[in-house]
This record gives C-alpha cells, sequence and structure tokens, in this order.
C-alpha cells in the first residue's frame, strides 16, 4: 500500500521534480505541491523549484491556488498550443517558450512547448513535449550553488539558455537541409518542390518560435535593475539574447534562401519545358516536311496513274483510241504533267 494520501499520490503522477532550495542547495524534496508550499513558507529566503510533465487541469488548478498564480496564466497553461510569450501579472511573470529539435532520421524539425511562472520565490515549468530536458538544467544549476543563489531569475536565464542552445542544432540541420534542396533543384529532381514546400513550413514554424524571443528577451533585460536581477546575471542574458539575435537572422536568411530556390527552381522547369516544346514543334515541322513531300510526290505520280488508267479501260468508242500517235501523246502528256507539278512542288520548297 501506498503510504501517501490520494491527492498526493495524483499530483506525483506529473511532477518530475519537486525541491525546495536555500542559498543556492537543496534542502528538501516534499512529496507533494501543497508540501512545498508548506517547506516554501516554513523556510524564510527559500526558493520552491517544481517541474511538471503534461498535467491534468486539476493538477494545474491545484498549482494556482498554492502559489495564487493568475487564471488567465493558468488558462493559457491549461489550453497550450500558445505562441512565445511573456506576461506579467503583479509580481508573477508566465512565458511561453517554444523548444526546437531536430531529426536527423526524419530531416524535420519536432517542437515543444514549454509554460514558465516565475514568482518571487518560485519556479513553475510545465512542459507539454519531451523538449527541452530540464533535468539537465536543474543538475547544471545545482552544481552551481552561485547562480542558484541568485533566485528565480537565475533559474529563468538557465532555462532560456538551454532552449536558445538547442536551436544551433536545428539551424544546422535546416542549412543541410538547404543545400541538398539546391542540389536536387539544379540536378532537376522531380520531388524538389515538394521538398521545398516541406521544409518552407518548418523554417516558417521555427521563425515563430525564435523571433519572439527577442523582444521577450530584451524587454527582461530591460526591466532587470526594476525587478533586482544581478548585473553579471544580466550580461548572462544579453548573452542569450545575443545568441537568439543569431539564431533569428539566420532563419529570416533561410526564408529567403528558400523563396529564391523556389524562383529558380520554376525558371528551370520553365525552361525544361520550353526546350521540350522546341523540340516537338521541331518534330512537328520536319513531320510536316515529310508530308509535303509525301504529298507532292503522290501528286506527280497520280497524273500518269489518272491518264493510264482512263485509257486502259479498253472501250471501243474511246476517243484517240486507234489513233497511230495515241502513245506517243498519252506518255507525253504524262510527261509533261509530271514535270509540271515537279517544278511547282519544287518552287514551293515541297521537294
Amino acid at each position: 500500500m501506498d503510504p501517501r494520501k490520494p491527492e498526493e499520490v495524483l499530483v506525483r503522477q506529473s511532477v518530475i521534480d519537486n525541491a525546495i532550495y536555500l542559498n543556492g542547495h537543496r534542502i528538501d524534496s516534499p512529496l507533494s505541491l501543497a508540501g512545498a508550499f508548506a517547506s516554501l513558507r516554513a523556510h524564510p529566503g527559500s526558493m520552491a523549484w517544481i517541474g511538471l510533465y503534461r498535467p491534468e487541469d486539476t493538477e494545474l488548478l491545484k498549482v494556482a491556488e498554492e502559489f495564487g498564480l493568475h487564471d488567465l496564466a493558468i488558462e493559457d497553461a491549461i489550453v497550450a498550443h500558445q505562441r512565445p510569450k511573456a506576461d506579467r501579472y503583479g509580481d508573477t511573470l508566465f512565458m511561453v517558450l517554444r523548444a526546437a529539435n531536430y531529426l536527423d532520421a526524419e530531416e524535420e524539425v519536432a517542437f515543444g512547448e514549454l509554460h514558465i511562472f516565475l514568482g518571487p520565490d518560485f519556479v513553475i515549468t510545465v512542459r507539454h513535449s519531451e523538449a527541452p530536458d530540464l533535468s539537465l538544467v536543474r543538475k547544471r544549476m545545482e552544481n552551481d550553488p552561485d547562480l542558484l543563489r541568485q533566485g528565480p531569475q537565475a533559474v529563468l536565464y538557465a532555462i532560456l539558455d538551454t532552449v536558445v542552445d538547442a536551436y544551433a542544432p536545428v539551424v544546422a540541420g535546416l542549412q543541410n537541409d538547404i543545400d541538398e534542396i539546391e542540389v536536387q533543384v539544379f540536378g532537376g529532381d522531380p520531388a524538389a518542390p515538394r521538398r521545398i514546400y516541406e521544409l518552407s513550413r518548418e523554417v516558417i514554424e521555427f521563425q515563430r518560435a525564435t523571433l519572439p524571443l527577442t523582444q521577450m528577451l530584451d524587454g527582461f533585460i530591460q526591466h532587470a535593475p526594476k525587478f533586482g536581477v544581478d548585473e553579471e546575471l544580466q550580461s548572462y542574458l544579453r548573452d542569450v539574447a545575443d545568441h537568439a539575435i543569431t539564431v533569428t537572422e539566420r532563419v529570416a536568411g533561410f526564408r529567403q534562401m528558400l523563396q529564391d530556390i523556389l524562383i529558380v527552381n520554376s525558371t528551370l522547369v520553365s525552361q525544361a519545358q520550353n526546350e521540350e516544346m522546341t523540340k516537338l514543334t521541331g518534330a512537328s515541322i520536319a513531320q510536316g516536311d515529310e508530308v509535303k513531300k509525301i504529298s507532292a510526290w503522290a501528286a506527280i505520280l497520280f497524273a500518269p496513274t489518272l491518264v493510264g488508267t482512263i485509257y486502259g479501260m479498253n472501250f471501243d468508242h474511246m476517243p484517240e483510241l486507234h489513233w497511230t500517235l495515241g502513245y506517243p501523246f498519252a506518255v507525253l502528256l504524262m510527261g509533261c504533267v509530271c514535270l509540271t507539278l515537279y517544278i511547282v512542288f519544287k518552287r514551293r520548297d515541297w521537294l
């Protein structure tokens, strides 16, 4: 039998880690959210860091009740599928981040969603996907008590730094895909347009995930002194902002490159179609010339055939049938008609 209360078991299903920190060190690992709230109040100056993974609605409502989170922020966390943003409700900051991971086997980008509630003495992370792996962030912070001692803002920096750093492999993967597409386009691969379209969608989605992040970081850095953020931590945040700007610039460049590649592909396809039409037109002209030659020779041969056919009917009362010069006249007539037709067709370039 599990000795914990039923509500503790329910909450524990989605709680990845639940810890209380004081002066940069873990001092407690409560078994429930209520226990975390009680331990936080029992240790003045401490900080709660709670990690949730795909929690149920009831669990998020329990978090809101224990830590006094705003209803609108909880509603966004429940609905999920939010755009990257940062909203402040009193002394609580609610931030939505879009993590990205490049899948080498599928050659595509997988996106995740992370919600962060940041208060004066607590950090609550709600993950709706596998990425990012915040256990690595927690381990990094616990190995650096001096940084963790600076409180929730330091945890937020570490999370932002991890998310932004994870964008670098995605950028490299997209660059490799674009290089492959260029080879496909100039190689005349018929599957290139579809791959360009699919990659363009990934780049647009990636741009939606990264572009708002620069504005969020700028605003956070600008108001950092107001919320007592350490000067050194501000420097760390500016470094993250620089990396985010680099990523957004690269992504914008990718989008422009794909548009240019699509234009080049359309041009190459049009050229290929024009060349094919030219070949077909040339073949049609050559076929027409052959038809004219055949028709001309058929007409030339038809004249003597007509005369020979008429005088080959052997009727008794045909004109000139018993004429002595009839045969030479018929042959001469057939020769003159054939020669006349030959000259006419030759002048008209049919022969």
